[in-house]
């Protein structure tokens, strides 16, 4: 299963994801139209990039009572069809995450389908504030690597201290 992380620490706010993101699923540059949504926050002053995590059990997929939200397995992707879609909003308050959108114009719902696997906002993150893992073993196998990093890192600042 695949899997989207976003990580604040990365982000700079320059919002290359939305743009690249509306662009794909819309053909135009409008960050109101993009999947994904670059959050700043003033009093800390950072970006937060905000967008689906395609959770396991997602809880839109259990609120839908047509069924217009599915998980494609090919992807994992979390996939809402706006044909099926009667608007009855229960997604939208469920979604922990905010990343389920509406467009006035069109009168539809629309969320993040990873791009059929191969997400833009990745491709465009140039900091990695955004990835992508094919694999979740990757994903867990990058999470252990920095915990281990960070250890060592831990581990020599003591004992440089220590030193002195």
């Amino acid at each position: 299963m695949a899997k989207l992380t976003f990580n604040a620490e990365n982000c700079t706010g320059c919002r290359a994801c939305e743009l690249a993101c509306s662009f794909h699923c819309e053909g135009l540059f409008s960050p109101s139209k993009s999947r994904i949504r670059v959050v700043r926050i003033d009093e800390e002053g950072i970006d937060v990039p905000v967008g689906c995590e395609h959770c396991d059990n997602a809880v839109c997929i259990l609120v839908c009572p047509v069924k217009a939200i599915i998980e494609d397995k090919s992807t994992g992707a979390i996939i809402l069809n706006p044909d099926l879609c009667i608007g009855c909003k229960q997604c939208l308050a469920v979604c922990p995450f905010g990343a389920i959108h509406y467009d006035e114009q069109k009168k539809l719902f629309y969320k993040c389908d990873l791009c059929k696997g191969e997400p833009e906002c990745v491709k465009w993150c140039e900091t990695k504030a955004i990835l992508y893992y094919d694999d979740l073993d990757d994903l867990l196998r990058g999470k252990r690597s920095k915990r281990a990093e960070r250890g060592a890192r831990a581990l020599s600042e003591a004992r440089i201290s220590g030193s002195r």
